[in-house]
């Protein structure tokens, strides 16, 4: 089994299309309206959408390789790119997604580190994030890292609002 993590470029918008796709729809189907999955989906993963979202030197996306496969990937924010106003000294994880088919084996961890890393080479003083407030999962694996909960903000699915919260880690 090999595993490993290659930054992605506008050539890879196809395959980053498709990875966010299907990672968002698995991790969220079963709680929401077919509906408002499809008007989500259709919004925030068009090819113009990450085109624009990739070329933002503020923003980094990663493919996660397991096998050879895309079996997930990050999207970190510095800066502007930061969906909520957190300052200079923050780094954003705004998407750590992984297939159904490769959950389970370490790969979010790997992802995680590689955001820390990323966070600690800029000499950001600390991470954060946003997480619905129904994904006991990411919730648990987040607080597990060492994120605390701070805060939270709407997120809208379709045209229903949702609750995401904030959580933060302090880098020492």
């Amino acid at each position: 089994m090999t595993m490993h993590i290659k930054k992605c470029t506008l050539e890879d918008i196809e395959d980053l299309q498709e990875i966010s796709y299907k990672t968002f729809y698995e991790t969220f189907k079963d709680q929401n309206s077919q509906e408002n999955m499809n008007a989500y989906l259709e919004k925030a993963f068009t090819v113009e959408q990450l085109e624009e979202e990739l070329s933002n030197t503020s923003s980094r996306f990663f493919f996660i390789y397991f096998n050879h496969e895309i079996a997930g990937y990050l999207k970190v924010n510095t800066d502007d790119a930061q969906s909520e106003e957190m300052g200079e000294e923050a780094l954003e994880i705004e998407r750590i997604y992984i297939s159904n088919n490769f959950q389970k084996q370490g790969l979010g961890k790997h992802l995680f580190n590689k955001a820390l890393e990323i966070a600690t080479n800029l000499n950001k003083k600390r991470i954060w994030l946003g997480v619905w407030e129904k994904n006991k999962n990411a919730i648990d694996f987040y607080r597990k890292q060492g994120f605390v909960q701070t805060g939270s903000h709407s997120f809208y699915m379709g045209d229903e609002e949702q609750i995401d919260f904030i959580m933060v880690k302090t880098l020492l």
